[in-house]
This record gives structure tokens, C-alpha cells and sequence, in this order.
């Protein structure tokens, strides 16, 4: 199911949204949710990333290679 959401834009960024989309294209409204998407997959990925971040140090783990040493 589907549901409207309706966006005000600056004229500007309107433009280039058109551009961008049509380059690519893309519907304005597909090129929008897979800009939201990818906004929305980066708040979750840093969300994760605060609330794990703690933990890891606590065990000592800093780097790439503590993690592949951890895990290994």
C-alpha cells in the first residue's frame, strides 16, 4: 500500500531533482525513495553504530583488525 507525501522544495533543488532523475532515468518520485531510502539506511547504520561503538571499546576493540582478530 502506498501512501502521498507531499514535499516543498527550493526551486532550486526542485531542478535539480528533475535533472538528476531524468539523467538517471528515473521518475522524480523514484529517485526520491531511493534518496530516502539510502538517508534512511545511513540513520539506521549510524544509530547501530553509536550504541555498539561503547561496547566495542570496552573490550578493547578499536580497529578493523581487533575486529578481524575478535571474530577470527
Amino acid at each position: 500500500m502506498r501512501a502521498t507525501l507531499t514535499v516543498s522544495l527550493p526551486k532550486k533543488m526542485r531542478r535539480e531533482v528533475g535533472q538528476t532523475a531524468r539523467a538517471l532515468h528515473l521518475t522524480e518520485s523514484e529517485f526520491v525513495r531511493r534518496a530516502l531510502m539510502d538517508r534512511l539506511w545511513e540513520e539506521t547504520f549510524e544509530a547501530s553504530r553509536r550504541r555498539l561503538v561503547p561496547a566495542a571499546r570496552a573490550q578493547g576493540i578499536y580497529t578493523d583488525e581487533d575486529v578481524f582478530r575478535t571474530v577470527s
